[in-house]
């Protein structure tokens, strides 16, 4: 743990991501009440959640070459700087009282967009800083800081809305782009590259679009080449869709249930993030205990049992620990799942593992949000909130199949 704290690279990049996503977490929050007020239903939301994925799925199949071939810290402070001037231009509209549901969906294509570019950016990037024997501490700082970062920014959100409004939080969230681009660019200086081996048929294209098209096809022959790395693959993915589903249900949640509007809502938030923070405490030692998938399988199991009862728990407490029961699996197993991935992935494929597993997560998430948002608003949100338990739970059967863990050990992956 000290390692990674002494780490000048890493530690910009927990700040980084810390400030970024606390404005990210009111954005997000802000605009999902916003929309679902100005509407009145959670199939607007269904809609928002939607238009976020269809774009980035379609990119996903690309950028993860690109991730692997380019400087991540560079792309991550072009992304960071593209996204901040989107949210600088509705933030303007907002303040002036001329901003249109349209234009927030368009706000949230773009950010998220990038966001699902930034992520497995900066994932292969603190796997290119970190020591081998320090995984699992940099993720758990790392996802802590996001965790926390996002959905106390939810919470804080909830109680200041009112008072702020849109344009407000969104001015926020801009100056927290601004912290996070400059944190990057002190990370490192200089272009930095992974080492790239190839294979003759790729190198026989070198200067042809079959090169890039080869690279792509090199991730998906190291998922399929474990059924370890596989399985591990298809949790993720359902655990990623679920979760992301999700978002869709907790402003609904704390309006038609609990009647707690959107303190409840901050509140909620709150729950989740106290227990994304606390599960720092507990993650290394479970992960050495049960290791990754035996993790992974209490956690998702903790997930979908919690999920289940959210309906059914007409008091805010009740909602607000369920909650943090879940803000504390989450961040278990989201360190787990990635620190896993960083141990056995070689530096040179990481962008594009990610962005398959991302893939898979995403198109689930296409299958299912608006059904969702559909299932809540015509026939309950305890069905729709079943639904996503479904989803933890098919990941924990997931985590339960038997596999053979591949050694551990990273092929050499140079920077150049």
């Amino acid at each position: 743990m000290r390692k990674i704290l002494a780490h000048r690279g890493l530690r910009f990049i927990l700040i980084a991501n810390m400030v970024s996503m606390i404005g990210s977490g009111m954005n997000g929050a802000a605009v999902t009440w916003f929309l679902l007020k100005a509407t009145g239903t959670e199939v607007a939301l269904g809609w928002l959640l939607l238009l976020q994925t269809l774009p980035a799925m379609l990119l996903m199949p690309f950028t993860g070459v690109l991730i692997d071939r380019e400087d991540r810290r560079h792309l991550v402070m072009i992304l960071d700087a593209g996204r901040g001037l989107v949210i600088l231009l509705v933030a303007v509209l907002a303040l002036m009282h001329r901003v249109q549901n349209w234009q927030l969906y368009a706000m949230a294509v773009l950010v998220a967009t990038g966001f699902w570019m930034f992520w497995p950016t900066v994932t292969a990037l603190i796997q290119e800083l970190t020591p081998d024997s320090e995984f699992v501490h940099s993720n758990t700082f790392l996802l802590a800081g996001i965790q926390g970062g996002w959905l106390l920014a939810g919470a804080f959100v909830g109680f200041v809305y009112n008072h702020i409004g849109l344009g407000g939080v969104l001015l926020i969230d801009f100056a927290t782009y601004v912290v996070s681009f400059c944190c990057y660019f002190a990370v490192r200086k200089g272009r930095h590259v992974v080492h790239q081996p190839v294979r003759e048929e790729i190198v026989e294209a070198e200067r042809s679009v079959l090169r890039y098209f080869g690279e792509m096809r090199e991730g998906y022959r190291y998922i399929r080449s474990s059924r370890y790395l596989v399985l591990l693959s298809i949790s993720w993915a359902l655990f990623l869709s679920a979760m992301l589903i999700n978002g869709i249900m907790s402003a609904p949640f704390s309006d038609r249930i609990l009647h707690a509007g959107a303190v409840g809502y901050g509140w909620l938030n709150a729950g989740w993030a106290i227990g994304a923070v606390l599960s720092t405490i507990y993650t290394a030692w479970m992960i050495r205990r049960f290791r990754a998938r035996g993790t992974l399988a209490i956690t998702m199991a903790t997930l979908s049992v919690s999920w289940f009862l959210l309906p059914f728990s007409h008091v805010l407490a009740l909602g607000v620990m369920l909650y943090g029961i879940g803000g504390s699996a989450r961040g278990v197993c989201g360190v787990a799942l990635s620190s896993n991935l960083m141990e056995m992935v070689p530096k040179h494929l990481m962008g594009r593992v990610q962005n398959i597993i991302y893939l898979a997560g995403n198109f689930l998430q296409v299958s299912l949000g608006m059904a969702v948002g559909v299932v809540a608003h015509r026939v309950g949100l305890a069905v729709a909130f079943a639904i996503i338990g479904s989803l933890y739970f098919c990941a924990f059967v997931a985590a339960l199949v038997p596999a053979e863990e591949p050694a551990i050990g990273r092929a050499d992956a140079s920077v150049a």
